[in-house]
């Protein structure tokens, strides 16, 4: 995987690092796991907006994505790594040998042809193999983890991303997530071998705002330019810094604790993530 600078032909480009989509083997999705990808721009069911600086982008069909990789035994060969819109990370479709077709995220040095399966025994510790954590050896670079038995991954799914299997003691296990949080997770939540695919997104400029829009992001204003009505930092005569600085609800920032402390899932965490 690599990163290409374009050449500064236009304003909007002379910035511009994009990614070099190297991995990529296909632009053709697999049609049968493809849907229809709604879109709400922000709005509820009232047509209220509840989400701010969201709306417009390109068109996109979701792909389905295996998380909960249940299917136990069967090995799926990789037949294509493919772009995803609506994730960071690469996503690979896998043929299983009872002719079933499923995508899941994939992992640096997953390669087109190379057998994956997933199980809870008799599986070696290879990229793109998904397992317990009561199989895996410590130390082993895991993703795509779940929190629960059988809810499917939920935790280090995005590009780059990756935890480590630090320990286990009875039923549970040590897990040193990306933010640098550690926690106890069930040994029987499943896991996949390997970091995300993907590495260099965080590399990538986007060189201009129209990129954003394609993404669906709207424009968003500064607070302390706003008026007081319209958020606690606003308001003032000339140019006014702002006072402290909070969210809208008037919650402080930089720092402040909003995570609640009878949290029940508190116990879980061995160590809080570093600042």
């Amino acid at each position: 995987m690599s990163v290409r600078k374009l050449k500064p032909i236009t304003s909007a480009q002379r910035f511009r690092v994009v990614n070099g989509f190297d991995a990529i083997t296909t632009d053709k999705p697999e049609k049968s796991l493809l849907v229809p990808n709604k879109r709400s721009g922000g709005r509820n069911s009232q047509g209220k907006m509840t989400i701010r600086q969201l709306g417009g982008g390109h068109k996109r069909r979701y792909r389905i994505i295996d998380f909960k990789r249940d299917k136990s035994g069967i090995p799926g060969e990789v037949s294509s790594i493919q772009y995803d819109p609506n994730r960071t990370a690469f996503i690979a479709l896998l043929n299983y040998q009872d002719g079933e077709k499923r995508y899941i995220i994939a992992q640096n040095g997953l390669q087109v042809g190379q057998n994956v399966v997933s199980g809870r025994e008799g599986i070696a510790p290879e990229i793109g193999n998904a397992m317990p954590l009561s199989q895996i050896p410590f130390g082993t670079i895991i993703s795509c983890i779940e929190l629960r038995p059988g809810q499917g991954a939920v935790m280090a799914r995005s590009a780059g991303a990756f935890a480590q299997l630090m320990a286990r003691d009875g039923k549970f296990a040590s897990v040193k997530l990306p933010s640098g949080e550690t926690r106890l997770i069930l040994a029987e939540c499943m896991a996949t071998v390997g970091v995300v695919s993907n590495s260099d997104h965080q590399l990538t400029v986007s060189g201009k705002a129209g990129r954003s829009r394609w993404l669906g992001r709207r424009p968003r204003v500064r607070p302390v330019v706003m008026n007081p009505v319209d958020h606690p930092m606003g308001g003032g005569e000339g140019k006014s810094s702002g006072g402290h600085p909070r969210s809208r609800n008037g919650i402080p920032a930089k720092g402040y604790r909003t995570r609640s402390k009878t949290k029940a899932s508190n116990k879980y965490i061995v160590e809080r993530r570093k600042k």
